[in-house]
């Protein structure tokens, strides 16, 4: 009877073993991830900027990290509900979204209250790219560098249009940053989207367009635009003739926008470290610089704690500008 009882309580113990090991978490490793495939999410429609940053980055991760990287569109509400799906979603490295400057910084600013948090609902792992506006005009406008259409700007406040992809893009609060800085005011044209807005800017049914450099591109080569200046902290691949705005008499002016990658908060750490490390591994691949440099994009990787560093900086930055420049949600 006493043997009897020592064998059940052994088979009880081997048990226990077993199922501790199977338990989610447990005995985890990093060379254990990942088991299946992982979803990365982008909240925004196929075909566009951030859809095929996604798919470029999820074609050369997958064979790195030994599984698919299935990239998802979850579009709507400005990106937030894709945003707001992996904020949600199980932090076991298996949702990864494709986060953006508009839905992390932007959106909150203004709309004032979205259904997640940009600081605590994620585990960032990687900046991928940075998105630079620029400033351009059609060439009937007098003003051929930066200096000269402030100049003109001050002469009529409110009287020059500039043309914008919508109200609330990262062109748009961009623009809204630069006359703030510069002490101009224009008349906001908001387009749904960057084609159409570049389409009227090269017509000259407007003065002027501040959109991403990836939709002006093909016309200020031909020359049915003139590129002014482009906002981003150094001159973009894509038009390397065209000066910064901090270069054109604003030192310190930067506005660029970025996409990156990020999981749900509590996500191990391990697993943030190996992604990066991977996707680290990808941006220096030429034929993926060669690739957004195509969509007027520059390929660059922020660590985990400098990518968290710079999404707290801009969700505190495009804030003050909301509010001081009194920009609404609709506008």
């Amino acid at each position: 009877m006493l043997q009897a009882c020592k064998c059940h309580s052994y088979f009880a113990f081997l048990l226990g073993v077993a199922l501790l090991q199977a338990a989610p978490g447990a005995g985890w490793s990093a060379e254990a991830y990942p088991a299946r495939p992982i979803r990365l999410i982008v909240g925004f429609a196929p075909g566009g900027a951030n859809d095929l940053v996604a798919r470029a980055v999820a074609a050369r991760l997958g064979p790195r990290l030994g599984q698919q990287v299935v990239v998802e569109n979850r579009s709507g509400a400005g990106g937030n509900i894709g945003t707001e799906l992996v904020a949600r979603a199980a932090p076991d490295g298996y949702t990864l979204l494709l986060a953006s400057v508009a839905s992390f910084a932007m959106s909150p600013a203004l709309l004032g209250k979205v259904p997640f948090d940009p600081i605590n609902d994620f585990a960032p792992v990687a900046q991928t790219a940075l998105v630079t506006s620029l400033l351009s005009v059609h060439p009937s406008l007098p003003a051929r560098s930066l200096k000269q259409f402030v100049a003109l700007a001050k002469q009529a406040p409110g009287k020059v249009n500039y043309a914008t992809p919508g109200a609330g893009s990262i062109a748009h609060l961009s623009a809204e940053l630069f006359w703030h800085t510069a002490g101009i005011k224009l008349n906001h044209i908001p387009y749904k989207g960057g084609g159409p807005a570049v389409v009227d800017a090269t017509a000259g049914h407007v003065e002027s367009i501040f959109s991403l450099i990836s939709t002006q591109t093909p016309l200020v080569r031909a020359g049915k635009l003139h590129a002014l200046a482009v906002s981003s902290a150094k001159r973009s691949a894509a038009l390397p003739q065209v000066p910064t705005i901090a270069e054109s008499g604003y030192p310190g002016f930067e506005a660029s926008g970025w996409l990156g990658l990020a999981f749900p908060a509590k996500t191990p750490r391990a697993i943030v470290d190996r992604v990066y490390k991977e996707t680290a591994t990808v941006l220096n691949m030429r034929e993926v610089q060669s690739q957004f440099e195509d969509l007027g994009l520059d390929a660059e990787a922020l660590d985990p704690g400098a990518f968290h560093d710079r999404i707290k900086a801009d969700y505190a930055r495009w804030g003050k500008l909301v509010r001081d420049a009194g920009i609404k949600g609709g506008e």
